[in-house]
């Protein structure tokens, strides 16, 4: 559980991290616009590629504090036994989908973009970097919910 901690921890000082720079980035914009008189080129890109890789990893920061959205409905109706195995049911799906989704379609994305040669408009970066938060994220929740699995966290 340590190492857990340590991922939760390094996680959400990222999520931070990257929020912050953001936030300067949009106020930059907003500066640049109405106070210079000219928007800067590169605000608007780093502003979607930013939001891009906080949804996806919040995505995953929130899986593993067990934060999201959960309909109780059914769970409720059944005994502790079956409501563990529920559980343990709707992880293996989770991390079903994260492999194939996430995992394999993300570096597959990850791929093309990197083969093709892809690079933003504006900030000349790969687009292969700004699509690898993709399977990062599928590897985070899969971990965590491994980890659950495995902890009887669930």
């Amino acid at each position: 559980m340590e190492i857990r901690h340590k991922i939760d921890k390094i996680l959400g000082n990222t999520l931070v991290v990257i929020m912050s720079i953001m936030v300067l980035n949009v106020l930059w914009q907003v500066f640049t616009r109405f106070v210079v008189g000219t928007p800067s080129s590169f605000t608007d890109e780093l502003a979607r590629f930013l939001m891009i890789w906080v949804g996806v990893l919040g995505a995953a920061y929130i899986s593993g504090r067990r934060m999201h959205v959960a309909i109780d409905l059914l769970p409720m109706r059944l005994n502790k036994d079956g409501q563990h195995k529920l559980k343990v049911f709707v992880n293996v799906i989770i991390i079903i989908f994260c492999l194939a989704a996430f995992i394999i379609g993300g570096f597959r994305l990850v791929y093309i973009t990197y083969t093709l040669e892809q690079y933003s408009p504006a900030l000349q970066i790969p687009l292969a970097a700004v699509y690898l938060v993709i399977p990062i994220s599928g590897i985070l929740i899969i971990f965590y919910k491994i980890s659950d699995i495995i902890n009887k966290q669930i």
